[in-house]
């Protein structure tokens, strides 16, 4: 353990270490416990010194306890309630559980409990509650900050932040919230203890989490983060097929229950199912994951209800099962820090468990394209100033119509300028506030690099000879990494490398699984028709496309390999190859619609018209059925960028596809719509409808790829 405590401080105080040490056993449920090193150093600075604290320790050590502890012997001696800002719903579950063994009255305020808040408010009011648990958006909610808060402030008797690297740079895109968090930390008054954890932190982010918290009077306790329970290990194979088969031929020969970490939602959901199917109990669990569910699939792993979920990092921070026996990655994390985050979940009070790394070539595009994703841009910051009024507050809604950025992004870029003292949600939306922003691209490029370089670092433990684990303690500037002897490394390679050729040939044939449904839109976006868009509300039914089928997502772990290579930044435009022509013939034949298509029509393409041209031929040779030929562009075609909100990518649209020279009238039925790629879907949306108008009783979309 390492501190930075002056030599001057006193020694531990007797009273308050036999009460902390008393509520300590009441947290656990067990008489015989005692304090880890700097557990109780930590909750002497915090309920003697009153001093703010940083403690980093590997996931299992206890932070919580300090804590819970210190909020105990601080309620005794007259304080006010503590303020834990949480970043997890499953983890606040956990901790309101581990307060209430030991006596604490813990509640929370988050997205999923808003029925409550009125309650817990009450509470408060009472003086009813000892930690009052919150999601760090919630800070900024309107009426929490300027009607809850500054009451809250007053009588605060402690501020704790969970997973406090979030505060550092290297976390800011998963919660800009988090770096609000230095406002509210200057605005607690003398005397307020403030203590910070996390598991996973280089010198850099301790740093950074430091200043935050107040510079250079900030006690840091960081222990070691070697975990001797942990086996790791990286088995390197050739593509998602043998990956998957090694998965379906030897997850049970993995000890107890555990997580198998994808990267994306779409391998995690095909993941799961595939495992299913050869009989193994899984569930998928990711961010699109509904609540309730969620829920149930942590409490079913935690009483080793199933043997792995299989998660996206929605499944993270704070998820507490202790004797998990086994971490299992499809595909690499772009950082050792999170990848050391997610292993940390296994072995946490077992003598053994296993982890084991199996890194997809795909992996450097997926980094890439979450890096790129949370970045900041310049001209869409512009955009969103330019649009904002000081005095006239407006809806995130009402801003997407003005502004050409999708939802998503454009909530992360609101909250980022929002942090930066640029704009202000208040009461109704979102006003500019009028103070100077200017766009700090050296800031942006500095985290840019930073990211490449830990990107490099992953890579680099993948392909290292040497110790893993001592790998990830150096990475993380553990000055106590030491070989561990027990990793593939030091002791050779502990898991099965052959695979059975049935379950070779299941997950081939799982990954060659083809078609995935497009929804038809049924209504027009909201602002369409401020922007020249002659149409509002639902779409009418005699307008609107059926169903359509694509090949696969580019997010799929079977066609998404193949369809990416076709869609990459500079690849050259083709005809359609015959294994892909013949994957949408498939698509075709399994797609159950109540009426065959009686002939075929394309899209015109700027980018691929050799490769859609192709594949409207193509399946309308081998469907027997006439092909009308393609759209025409209309006024030069469509205007604007693929990618843009609905209203604006709608307006770039509209009236800008014509039928006029396709014998729609000649079809006696269903139209088959070709393209290569749907993203918005507003382009086969709008293409339909010209179909619809010029006759056609039906028009199926079908597409090569679908984004997402």
């Amino acid at each position: 353990m390492t501190t930075n405590a002056p030599a001057s401080a006193a020694a531990p105080g007797t009273d308050t270490r036999a009460a902390a040490l008393a509520a300590l056993r009441e947290l656990v449920g067990r008489d015989d416990v005692d304090f880890h090193e700097g557990q109780f150093e930590a909750i002497q600075a915090l309920v003697e010194g009153r001093r703010r604290a940083l403690v980093v320790q590997r996931t299992g050590w206890g932070k919580s306890a300090v804590y819970f502890v210190s909020t105990l012997l601080l309620r005794r001696a007259g304080a006010g309630p503590t303020v834990l800002v949480s970043p997890l719903l499953a983890l606040m579950r956990d901790q309101i559980a581990a307060a209430e063994r030991a006596g604490v009255r813990a509640v929370s305020i988050n997205s999923t409990n808003a029925h409550e808040w009125g309650d817990v408010l009450q509470k408060l009011d009472a003086d009813e509650v000892d930690v009052l648990l919150v999601s760090p958006e919630r800070l900024n909610n309107p009426s929490f900050r300027d009607e809850s808060l500054p009451a809250l402030v007053a009588r605060i008797g402690m501020l704790v932040v969970d997973e406090a690297h979030c505060i550092s740079d290297w976390g800011h895109d998963f919660r800009p919230d988090y770096r609000r968090l230095r406002e509210l930390i200057s605005q607690m008054p003398a005397g307020v203890p403030v203590l910070a954890t996390t598991a996973t932190a280089n010198s850099r982010v301790v740093a950074d989490v430091a200043e935050q918290l107040g510079g250079s009077d900030v006690l840091t306790i960081r222990g070691p983060l070697a975990r001797a329970s942990l086996r790791l290990g990286v088995l390197r194979l050739p593509n998602s097929a043998s990956r998957l088969a090694w998965l379906i031929n030897h997850l049970d020969d993995l000890p107890g229950s555990g997580i198998i970490y994808t990267l994306t939602v779409a391998a995690a959901e095909d993941t799961a199912r595939v495992l299913r199917e050869r009989g193994h109990d899984v569930r998928a669990y990711t961010g699109q994951t509904d609540t309730d569910e969620r829920a149930e699939s942590e409490d079913l792993l935690k009483r080793n209800g199933v043997k792995a979920l299989v998660a996206t990092s929605a499944l993270g921070m704070g998820f507490d099962k202790p004797d998990l026996g086994f971490v299992l990655h499809l595909g690499a994390p772009s950082t050792p820090v999170a990848y050391y985050q997610q292993v940390g979940r296994a072995g946490r009070a077992t003598e053994s468990a296993d982890v084991l790394l199996l890194p997809g070539v795909e992996d450097r595009d997926i980094w890439h394209y979450f890096a790129t994703a949370s970045m900041p841009d310049e001209d869409r910051a512009a955009r969103v100033l330019a649009a904002l009024a000081p005095d006239r507050p407006t809806s995130t809604v009402a801003l997407e119509a003005m502004v050409d950025i999708r939802r998503t992004p454009l909530e992360l870029l609101l909250k980022v300028l929002d942090v930066d003292g640029a704009v202000a949600r208040v009461q109704g939306g979102w006003v500019a506030t009028g103070e100077p922003w200017a766009y700090d691209a050296d800031r942006y490029r500095r985290i840019a690099a930073e990211r490449l370089a830990e990107q490099q670092h992953m890579l680099d433990y993948e392909t290292t000879s040497a110790c893993r684990m001592e790998f990830l303690q150096r990475t993380l500037d553990d000055d106590t990494a030491a070989p561990c002897g027990r990793c593939d490394s030091c002791a050779g390679a502990w898991y099965p490398t052959a695979v059975a050729s049935d379950a070779s040939e299941a997950a081939s044939a799982a990954l060659d699984r083809v078609g995935v449904p497009i929804e038809p839109r049924k209504q027009w976006p909201t602002g369409a028709d401020r922007l020249g868009v002659s149409a509002k509300g639902r779409i009418a039914p005699g307008e609107q496309a059926a169903e359509g089928r694509a090949l696969a997502r580019l997010t799929d772990l079977g066609w998404g390999g193949t369809l990416r290579e076709l869609f990459a930044a500079g690849a050259a435009d083709a005809p359609v190859s015959p294994r892909v022509l013949d994957a949408c013939v498939r698509v075709l034949a399994e797609w159950g619609w109540a009426e065959r298509p009686v002939a075929v029509a394309a899209m015109p393409s700027r980018s691929k018209p050799l490769l859609v041209d192709s594949l409207a031929r193509g399946l309308a040779r081998v469907g027997r059925l006439p092909y009308l030929g393609a759209l025409d562009f209309r006024d030069g075609g469509p205007t604007g960028r693929p990618g843009g909100n609905s209203a604006y990518r709608l307006a770039g649209l509209w009236n800008r596809f014509s039928a006029d020279a396709l014998d729609v009238s000649t079809a006696s039925g269903p139209i088959l719509l070709v393209d290569d790629l749907a993203d918005s879907r507003w382009t086969l949306t709008v293409a339909a409808r010209e179909l619809r108008l010029a006759g056609a009783s039906a028009v199926l979309p079908f597409a090569l790829a679908l984004r997402g």
